[in-house]
């Protein structure tokens, strides 16, 4: 019973996540994160940090992907099902209805100022993920990853490199970490 109720959490957290946020990915994996790290203690802040990276780097979109790891992650392959159906639904009913009404509704112009008043508050939720998530990696006090983090930024913003080649090298670097404090474990 117990495990039924939790699939039901979560497939109703990601019903209701998905059909009330605008923005895409990042803003419904900041809000995945409230519920399932700070509300419900399901996943620690380091899974959802190493699951939003996953998610990020696997082909597909990002709030799919991470529905799928914290699915598996807290109720297995059920629990998938159910946090990727409960992802999946408002997006397709919502843009399927928009279909049948898209000329009317693109030439709104009220619907255009509240799509315009939602690219703001897109960018607070963004900002406030960001902060959050840089203000751990500071508090970690590991060298590497602040270096890491310092590097993608400028990277990113100022010398425009493609997301994709960040994502590609911190795993490499990662995977060589992990292979050098596996082989200085095996030392000891």
């Amino acid at each position: 019973m117990m495990k039924r109720n939790r699939i039901w959490t979560l497939f109703s957290s990601m019903l209701l996540i998905s059909a009330f946020t605008f923005g895409g990915g990042f803003v419904i994996v900041s809000l995945m994160k409230k519920k399932f790290v700070d509300e419900l203690c399901w996943l620690t802040e380091e899974e959802m940090l190493d699951m939003t990276a996953l998610a990020q780097s696997a082909p597909g979109p990002i709030a799919v992907n991470a529905a799928i790891l914290v699915g598996r992650r807290v109720a297995g392959w059920p629990g998938m099902l159910a946090a990727v159906l409960g992802t999946l639904i408002p997006p397709v009913v919502i843009i399927g209805t928009i279909s049948l009404i898209y000329a009317q509704f693109a030439a709104n112009e009220w619907v255009r100022a509240a799509m315009s008043g939602m690219s703001c508050g897109v960018a607070a939720v963004i900002c406030d993920v960001v902060a959050g998530l840089g203000k751990k990696v500071f508090k970690s006090r590991d060298g590497l990853n602040i270096a890491l983090m310092l590097a993608a930024f400028v990277l990113t913003y100022f010398l425009k490199v493609n997301v994709v080649f960040i994502i590609l090298g911190a795993a490499a670097i990662g995977a060589v970490r992990a292979a050098l404090s596996r082989k200085g474990g095996d030392a000891a």
